[in-house]
């Protein structure tokens, strides 16, 4: 993951990035939650099911380029395919791409476990001379 990112975004900009993950998230928790509550055939739940994962991995800011990639995908590519609400499709599919592109932010379980670590090296004066 660091690889990926220079740095984990805090401050105002890391609350943003929060902020965009967990709207973006619920948005697909809830939609997916309708679409599965129908009874659909096994066949038509996947997409919903995948919607869902990848919005519980966006709120928790865990596999943040994975979970944004995959929503950018499947979501734009409904937005083309499906006449149903094309244009919430193509929103969230584009805030997918923005938040798998930036990041999840410094509030994310992303940060914490691959984000920079500080190291308090001790001080000069208490290495010990003996040679």
């Amino acid at each position: 993951m660091q690889r990926l990112y220079s740095t984990f975004a805090g401050g105002w900009p890391g609350a943003g990035l929060l902020l965009l993950r967990v709207v973006v998230g619920t948005v697909l928790l809830v939609d997916a939650g309708l679409k599965l509550s129908r009874g659909l055939p096994l066949q038509a739940t996947l997409i919903p099911a995948a919607l869902a994962g990848s919005g519980l991995l966006l709120i928790t800011g865990l596999w943040t380029p994975l979970a944004g990639t995959a929503v950018a995908g499947i979501e734009i590519s409904q937005a083309l395919t499906s006449a149903h609400d094309p244009l919430v499709c193509l929103m969230t599919g584009t805030v997918g791409a923005a938040l798998a592109l930036l990041g999840p932010g410094r509030l994310s379980v992303d940060a914490q476990l691959f984000g920079w670590k500080r190291i308090e090296a001790p001080p000069r004066g208490s290495r010990s001379n003996a040679h």
